[in-house]
């Protein structure tokens, strides 16, 4: 599952790690990443994770969840240089303004 190196060894049912993976990979396909050992998808990652652990359990849910915590929508999508200034993000508890 793509996901699974980031989960740190915390403990998620098999069904759950899939629709985590489904999301991961439908943002960072949005977002222009590439699954991967890099800063901007690992924070993807821990996104994704963190709204799981809110409840979240529907992959489109979490993928539209996942956007909108980047400032992203569905429909807007995300430019190439939006994914050029993820990668720059200094705070990365914080998404840059647009």
């Amino acid at each position: 599952m793509p996901i699974t190196p980031y989960l740190a060894h915390q403990a998620f049912e098999p069904e759950v790690i899939e629709t985590m993976s489904a999301a991961f990979v439908a943002a960072c396909e949005a977002l222009h990443l590439k699954v991967g050992d890099d800063p901007a998808t690992r924070f993807v990652a821990e996104k994704v994770i963190e709204l799981t652990q809110r409840g979240i359990r529907d992959p489109e849910k979490l993928r539209t969840m996942t956007l909108e915590e980047f400032g992203l929508s569905d429909e807007s999508g995300a430019p190439r240089e939006w994914t050029q200034r993820l990668r720059m993000w200094p705070d990365r508890g914080s998404a840059p303004t647009q």
